[in-house]
């Protein structure tokens, strides 16, 4: 990361929602890390959504793909970026895709809300 991206992130203009990490040719990136431009920047400041390279040891990439590849359906998710001596930090972990029981159960739970809302909406009316 650049000067400009880190004084960005210092002020809070960081957003990890959207991100996820791939292994490319044994090389770990991160893709979709909005970070604002830096209200003081020039000229130079850089993409918002630039992939960005993970520096993590040889013996991490190998088990994190070790474990993409056993279990399947699996992806890297950043979970939360702080700072940590002067450097900025991302801790990484591995997500399990949604299985077609979870989605059932969502959308079940949902309905139900729905209905309960509306029936306490009716009483409340009369």
């Amino acid at each position: 990361m650049t000067g400009s991206e880190i004084k960005s992130l210092r002020a809070g203009g960081g957003d990890l929602a959207h991100a996820y990490g791939k292994i490319e040719n044994g090389e770990a990136w991160l893709y979709s890390f909005h970070i604002a431009p830096y209200s003081h920047g020039n000229r130079a400041n850089l993409e918002t959504e630039r992939p960005r390279k993970l520096l993590l040891h040889r013996a991490e990439i190998a088990r994190f793909l070790g474990q993409i590849e056993k279990k399947g359906s699996r992806a890297l998710v950043p979970l939360k970026g702080y700072l940590k001596g002067g450097r900025f930090k991302i801790l990484v972990g591995l997500g399990t895709g949604k299985t077609h029981r979870d989605r059932r159960q969502d959308l079940i739970k949902r309905q139900t809300d729905r209905e309960v809302n509306r029936v306490l909406a009716d009483r409340r009316r009369k």
